[in-house]
């Protein structure tokens, strides 16, 4: 082992060069609003240069590379789509050209989650090279994520025909290994009102006006919920209010609220549903429909997987075969005393997917913090974006 990591080391200083420049290129181009075509064509080039057996663009437009063809399959997930850059005046540098400072690199992207692509590319190329994949057949998917977690995970899974044993998730987590994190639903409630001349809105029925209470009612929710001694309390948001009126000046006849609920072990969308319901006035109970939602916006191949927008909470224990896997690596690239960190991440990937929908064994592994995902800020060390490939080079060798 020590020989191997010696030669690891060396190989990737050898390609510290190319591997940033290449993290630079692929940071450089955008890939907003789940368009993933240029920056995909533009990793498959890498991958094709350094020998990938096979590179292709799925069905659903994510970029894919397999190294192998042993009958355990480990997929690494790196998700290629960035959210928008929100109000240009708030950045003082090219958000994807970004700027280098103090080690780190600042960009749109940089982080979230182009992090983990270089060093997943080179490092099951390096894998290769040291002969670290007997028995396996490796892939890195380069999906669309950040507008429906799982998405395109599930669109290769089953239009590829490619069921992984084990996925590695590339999101940030500090060079540490998470090993789970809350879910997520998605979900609509809709009242129904009578719409009126604003002058005369004695003779309507305001649907905002009898929206207030449960709005109101949910904001102190999160007072009834019961945390999960690892995953933490769950959450829920209203994040968008719309209505529905014939004019500026007339009564709404319809409003609808979107909810966010981060939810824990012990919560399903059933008792979800329920919560939400018991806070409904009973008065007004029958104006009232609450739907969860399924996506369906076409990815820029123009495909349409249709997707329940119910995302499962997930983690694995400390000691599964898996997650010890992820913490030998660690040790044995930098005896890491702290192999965990916190252990999960706050936000969700597509690890509800993998873990939490098809109960695949997970483990998530990329430089960077996640609390500086999606902010003008984001940004992420360079020499993490260079270590994390011994990582996914040398995990394979320990998988037992």
């Amino acid at each position: 082992m020590d020989n191997i990591i010696q030669q690891l080391n060396e190989k990737v200083a050898a390609a510290e060069s190319d591997i940033l420049s290449f993290f630079r290129e692929i940071v450089a181009i955008p890939s907003m609003d789940s368009d993933i075509e240029a920056v995909g064509k533009r990793i498959g080039e890498e991958m094709t240069k350094l020998g990938f057996d096979e590179v292709f663009v799925d069905k659903y437009g994510s970029i894919v590379g397999k190294i192998g063809t042993g009958d355990k399959v480990l997929l690494y997930d790196t998700h290629i789509d960035t959210v928008g850059i929100g109000d240009p005046s708030q950045w003082e540098w090219d958000p994807f050209e970004g700027k280098v400072e103090d080690g780190m690199l600042y960009a749109r992207g940089a982080l979230d989650e182009k992090n983990s692509t270089p060093g997943m590319v080179y490092g099951l190329a390096m894998a290769r090279d040291l002969g670290l994949l007997d028995g396996f057949a490796c892939y890195v998917l380069g999906n669309i994520e950040e507008w429906c977690d799982g998405v395109g995970c599930a669109a290769f899974h089953d239009w590829e025909n490619v069921h992984p044993d084990f996925v590695v998730i590339g999101e940030p987590t500090n060079m540490k290994v998470y090993r789970g994190h809350k879910g997520r639903y998605e979900l609509e409630v809709t009242c129904k009102g009578k719409s009126a001349h604003a002058a005369s809105n004695f003779m309507g029925d305001n649907a905002v006006t009898k929206m207030m209470p449960v709005v109101k009612a949910i904001s102190t929710l999160e007072e009834t919920f019961t945390p999960d001694d690892f995953l933490g309390l769950g959450r829920i948001t209203v994040t968008k209010i719309s209505s529905v009126s014939p004019s500026n000046n007339a009564v709404p006849d319809e409003c609808t609220i979107f909810i966010d609920r981060r939810i824990t072990f012990g919560e399903t969308k059933e008792s979800v549903r329920e919560q939400l319901n018991a806070i409904i006035p009973e008065e007004t109970k029958e104006d009232f429909e609450m739907h969860g939602l399924t996506y369906t916006d076409p990815s820029h191949t123009g495909a349409v997987y249709e997707y329940e927008q119910y995302f499962p909470s997930w983690a694995y224990p400390e000691d599964h075969p898996f997650v010890q896997a992820g913490i030998e690596t660690m040790k044995a690239l930098w005896n890491s005393e702290d192999p965990f960190g916190q252990g999960k991440w706050d936000f969700s990937t597509n690890g509800n997917y993998w873990a939490g929908k098809l109960g695949i064994p997970s483990i998530g592994f990329g430089p960077g913090n996640e609390i500086y995902a999606h902010a003008v800020n984001e940004h992420v060390p360079l020499a993490d974006v260079v270590a994390a490939t011994k990582f996914y080079a040398l995990l394979p060798a320990m998988i037992k």
